[in-house]
């Protein structure tokens, strides 16, 4: 053993060494590579000499490289040497069978890179050189011949991998001479090998097999779709003897033909030709070669969608079609291998084809839709898992869904084309679901999962009137009561199906009391399962909504049907994990389902009256009672109180939905007293307990609603609830809070301004604290949640100061208590006006500013509101925003959003120029415009622009020119025009 042998072991057994020892073998190994000459003589002698396996495979890799990256480098006098050596080793003197797989992996693609390079100018006949040392006799040979196309085919032919134009040429170039000089000889080896080999060597006639598949894309197909190749691959697809490695080679050749592009006309005489019959008869070989059935499918389809039904030399493409459809549908029932989104495309392509299906078609679209509902169905094992959903289960339910999607799809494409078949399906599930004790909770599932997705293809007008065999369907669904409806699976999609067709019911009211009986019994709201109730609730609410009108003569069954799921919500342990839902649905919905049916006007004021309060009334004793016990005890954020708290004002947030101003102000105010009464109920938690967050926010969402309801008669109760609202309150209280008082300003304007004028210094003085005065850092790092806070509650305020600014509120800023924040609050809008990154945000406060300056700058002679505004604006406001912010290059006229934005610093101008006359303008243009350099008559220009009341354009049009020519000034290239 030399020295480069020693340096190869250490470099492919890296645990023979240490790290240093083996860099210094690989720098070794490299240094051999250097000259290419001496790496060929080199590489061969080692092949020839050394016994060693790794040393083996480090020549034919390095050959391999060679050839590859450095064969411009190789002396011309080399090749000839290059090409016998390998052409020895993979034909006359071939690897022998005991070599590793991979040996011969690497010599083929060695060999097929070389002929990649030189065939068929330099290098002319490889193959007529390779194909007689081929012998059926030599296994060796035979396989390494497989290799070097399976490489060949890999590495340069197969349009399988995206190819560069360089490569696409080269394939073009050895497939053209192939085709004239030794295809026809390759596929004589082929069928000797397949024949020679079948029952002495399976493997390796799949092998020859394997090779031909690729080849039939591009090769003529007289050369395999002829009278002895296609009797043999059926033979090798049909003997029991074959192995399934073979039977699977034959059948990808025989699919491969299929495939051929061609003409459609020609294409179905060629399917002709395959005795494909003799696979169909045979249900046990059809599921040994699923791909093959599929495929061919494909094939006839395809003919069939170009061709329609004519004949061709006595026979259809339709007829071919509906031969194969049989076995494609027992091959999507019982076959685990064939790959099932294959098949469903291919049945979505054939009922595309369908305009009015005949009866034989509509015979093929039942079993379509039985095969579908096969295989939906849950596997029985995970039915405790999805009863009562654990991590199985959710597992479970996600791949279902996922599973699901295209048959669902599918099943949709059936309904639309045939939905008098797919009807008459469902309606013959549902009768024999519901007259048998025995159907399982996986089988029901399935039928209600097709019903609820038949309704998605049912046009409005059908949904409402039931036509066809919908009017029965929805009839059975309503009063059904299936064996296994407590499972959740089953009662899930039972409610959704019904709520799918309640447009029907909206239709036919004699359906109202079948629907309150689905949702109020145990199938729905009173369900074991709590995933079940609760989503029952979410669906009742939205029934409502439609149907409420007529639900009231129900009203008392109604709620006393619900009086124990109330009582049941009150008293439930809110921190039990028993209790925890994901999503919304807590169960406060049925509370909203009640407030909507009982805030009808048509219901009576005394019953809305007596109604109402049996259901605030345990609710507000309810918080009364854990006020009082948590007044006592102590109240501690995430406690089973507090979580009890939120769900019990959740509840009254939802029962209020219900009802609006003009019901509970104008026509029964009695209503309103008693949301007053409860909303001081829940005042006195947040008075108690302000700065328990969680209650924060639920009493701040229930304030929204009284706004709403109850109007101005809330004016006593909001200094208080303000108040306290502001107590420790972070960033994201802060943002609540101006929501709310933003909508106080929207429904109320300048009544509430006493209000704010006593909580503003609060707010002023707060945000002063917690807002940078500076802009946000940003880079890396940066972006962290306390930074999108901040930024959302910047965004929030100046939202807050824009609506106070044009609802006439500005006089609060400047209120006695209030002006000593005034300065810092100009500073804050000015440096976001000229600088901030979100250039809407910019053009909200430039539009503060005009509006104040319209409030506060009554005239040209310096009689003004506030003292020193009229300095700020023409000294900061007007040259920083209206002129610098616009000079810096970051400013960019393209964005649209940035033009909307220097319209409005252009309205600025205007309004500046209107309320502060002479004192703006001579300003602006001294120390503004003559201080960026702009020549004098330009600003005469821009004067005379000013003076033109009833131009904005032409101001806006000649501002924008004049910034582009001073920045071009600023960068040494100005030409005035």
């Amino acid at each position: 053993m030399d020295d480069l042998e020693k340096a190869i072991l250490l470099v492919y057994e890296p645990g023979a060494a240490d790290l240093a020892l083996r860099a210094q073998a690989m720098a070794f190994c490299d240094r051999a590579k250097a000259d290419p000459s001496a790496l060929l003589r080199l590489c061969l002698d080692r092949l020839n000499r050394s016994p060693l396996v790794p040393v083996h495979f480090w020549c034919l890799q390095a050959l391999h490289d060679a050839i590859l990256l450095c064969y411009p480098s190789i002396p011309p006098a080399d090749l000839p040497l290059l090409r016998s050596a390998l052409l020895s080793l993979a034909s006359d003197r071939p690897l022998p069978p005991a070599y590793p797989h991979f040996l011969r992996n690497k010599l083929a693609q060695a060999l097929a890179a070389l002929i990649r390079l030189e065939y068929p100018s330099v290098w002319p006949d490889p193959f007529l050189r390779t194909l007689p040392c081929v012998t059926s006799a030599d296994p060796a040979s035979v396989d390494m011949f497989a290799r070097l196309l399976v490489a060949l085919d890999d590495d340069l032919l197969s349009h399988d991998y995206p190819r560069s134009p360089e490569e696409s040429a080269d394939a073009t170039r050895v497939k053209d001479a192939m085709r004239l000089q030794c295809v026809p000889q390759i596929a004589r080896h082929w069928f000797d090998a397949a024949s020679f080999y079948r029952s002495s060597n399976p493997s390796l006639a799949t092998a020859a097999l394997d090779t031909m598949r690729r080849y039939v894309t591009w090769i003529d197909i007289a050369l395999i779709a002829n009278e002895a190749f296609v009797p043999l691959l059926f033979d090798l697809i049909l003997a029991p003897s074959s192995t399934e490695q073979l039977r699977a080679a034959a059948g990808g050749c025989v699919l491969a033909i299929a495939q051929k592009r061609m003409d459609p006309r020609q294409k179905v005489a060629l399917l002709r030709t395959l005795p494909i019959n003799r696979v169909f008869s045979d249900p046990e070989l059809v599921l040994k070669v699923p791909d093959l059935v599929t495929g061919y499918a494909a094939e006839a389809l395809e003919c069939y969608k170009k061709l329609g039904s004519a004949e061709i030399d006595g026979s259809s493409p339709l007829e071919l079609l509906e031969e194969v459809l049989p076995s494609v549908f027992y091959v999507m029932q019982e076959s685990e291998e064939v790959e099932l989104g294959n098949v469903v495309d291919f049945l979505s392509d054939y009922v595309s084809t369908m305009k009015s299906p005949s009866q034989k078609q509509a015979m093929y679209l039942g079993r379509i839709l039985q095969v579908i509902r096969e295989q939906i169905c849950y596997d029985p094992a995970y039915r405790s898992n999805l009863d009562i959903p654990d991590k199985i289960g959710r597992e479970e339910e996600d791949q279902m869904a996922e599973h699901r999607k295209g048959l669902l799809m599918l099943f949709c494409s059936v309904c639309r084309v045939a939905p008098d078949v797919t009807q008459l399906f469902i309606q013959t599930l549902l009768i024999s679901a519901l007259s048998s004790s025995e159907a399982s909770v996986e089988e029901v599932e399935a039928t209600l999962t097709l019903f609820y997705r038949l309704g998605e293809t049912v046009n409005e007008e059908a949904a409402r009137t039931g036509s066809g065999s919908l009017h029965e369907l929805v009839d059975m669904l309503l009063s059904s009561r299936f064996p296994c409806h407590s499972h959740r699976m089953v009662a899930l999609i039972y409610l959704e199906t019904v709520t799918r067709f309640m447009k029907f019911v909206q239709d036919n009211p004699q359906y109202v009391p079948h629907v309150l009986s689905v949702f109020l019994d145990e199938r729905g709201i009173h369900h074991p399962n709590l995933n079940v109730s609760r989503r029952a609730s979410y669906l009742f609410m939205r029934a409502v909504k439609l149907l409420k009108a007529k639900f009231v003569p129900y009203l008392d069954m109604i709620l006393q049907g619900l009086q124990d799921i109330v009582a049941q919500f009150t008293s439930s342990d809110w921190s039990s994990k028993d209790l925890k839902c994901p999503g919304s649905e807590d169960g406060s919905q049925t509370f909203e389902a009640i407030g909507l049916l009982i805030g009808m006007e048509d219901v009576p004021l005394e019953k809305q009256s007596e109604y109402l309060a049996a259901f605030l009334n345990p609710l507000c004793e309810k918080l009364s009672g854990l006020l009082l016990d948590a007044k006592a005890q102590g109240l501690e954020e995430s406690s089973a109180k507090v979580l009890t708290i939120q769900q019990v004002i959740m509840a009254l947030h939802a029962l209020s939905k219900g009802f609006n101003e003009r019901l509970v102000k104008n026509s029964r105010p009695a209503i309103g007293i008693m949301f007053k009464q409860t909303l001081d109920v829940v005042l006195e938690i947040l008075i108690s307990f302000p700065n328990i967050k969680m209650l924060r926010n639920k009493i701040t969402s229930f304030i929204h609603r009284m706004v709403d309801i109850l109007g101005a008669s809330i004016f006593p109760c909001l200094p208080v609830a303000l108040k306290q609202l502001l107590v420790e309150s972070e960033p994201k209280d802060m943002v609540d809070f101006l929501v709310l008082v933003n909508q106080l300003i929207y429904k109320f304007g300048t009544s509430i301004e006493a209000i704010l004028v006593e909580i503003f210094p609060a707010i002023a003085s707060r945000l002063i604290v917690i807002l940078p005065k500076d802009a946000f850092p940003s880079g890396p790092g940066c972006n962290t949640e306390e930074v999108r806070e901040l930024q959302e509650l910047q965004k929030t305020l100046y939202t807050f100061v824009h609506v106070m600014a044009n609802h006439d509120l500005s006089s609060v800023f400047i209120a006695p208590n209030c002006m000593g924040y005034l300065d810092a609050m100009m500073q804050l809008l000015l440096l976001t006006a000229c600088s901030h990154k979100d250039i809407l945000l910019r053009k909200l406060c430039v539009q503060i500013f005009v509006k104040l300056i319209r409030d506060w700058c009554t005239n040209c002679n310096g009689d003004d509101k506030v003292p020193g505004f009229r300095s700020f604006v023409i000294e900061k406001f007007a040259t920083n925003c209206c002129l610098y912010s616009v000079l810096d290059k970051t400013f960019e006229f393209r964005d649209a959003n940035t033009l909307v934005l220097f319209g409005e610093i252009v309205l600025a101008q205007k309004v500046m120029y209107e309320k502060l006359g002479n004192d703006f303008i001579i300003h602006f243009v001294s120390q503004g415009l003559q201080a960026a350099h702009c020549p004098h008559e330009i600003a005469e220009q821009y004067y005379q622009k000013l003076q033109q009341a009833n131009d904005a354009k032409a101001l806006r049009s000649f501002y924008q020119l004049l910034i582009e020519n001073l920045r071009q000034q600023q960068n040494g290239s100005l030409v005035f025009r």
